[in-house]
């Protein structure tokens, strides 16, 4: 077999609603493993602090020890700024010459996507169909769907000081920020 390469991506991370799903996909193999960075790390606090790049770089590490990376493994890992601090510990670990910052796509885009979704239906939320294409009519359908069902506002992502302009996260943002 000739070289290994693992691709690494993320899903959710401009979405309103849960945490983000980090994704790894071994080429040669098609295996694919994938873990969640908590919504907890996108809230108040932890979110201006930017715990969730900490927190990022632990998940993509633990997905590469899921798949036993092999020696001389080539890694591609997402250009997203989510990866940012992963990338630098990746190269001091294994090389700048087997670490690539790229943009994904195919099969491994397509499997992240996948558990991403799976992963917001589980809430019992229903995406809209052209959510790639169509960014802000996906964050009203989202919280419109909070709105409706507020029980579920811990599985919103409430750091983004822009979401202080809507009523329905300001007094939960409020509360969450004494309980953090």
């Amino acid at each position: 077999m000739g070289l290994l390469t693992i691709i690494v991506d993320d899903a959710g991370i401009g979405d309103l609603l849960f945490g983000v799903v980090i994704a790894a996909f071994r080429c040669e193999t098609q295996e694919f493993t994938y873990d969640i960075l908590d919504v907890k790390y996108f809230r108040s606090s932890r979110f201006r602090s930017k715990e969730y790049l900490n927190q990022a770089s632990k998940v993509v590490f633990q997905l590469l020890g899921k798949l036993q990376i092999k020696k001389d493994e080539q890694i591609q890992i997402c250009k997203g700024y989510v990866f940012d601090k992963a990338v630098n510990r990746l190269i001091e670990v294994y090389g700048s010459s087997r670490v690539d910052r790229i943009k994904v796509t195919g099969e491994p885009q397509r499997l992240t996507e996948i558990a991403y979704l799976d992963e917001i239906r589980n809430l019992g939320y229903e995406p809209i169909e052209e959510r790639d294409e169509k960014k802000a009519k996906s964050f009203f359908h989202m919280m419109n769907w909070l709105r409706k069902n507020p029980e579920k506002l811990i599985y919103a992502k409430t750091g983004w000081p822009r979401l202080q302009r809507y009523g329905l996260f300001r007094s939960y943002c409020q509360k969450q920020s004494i309980e953090d």
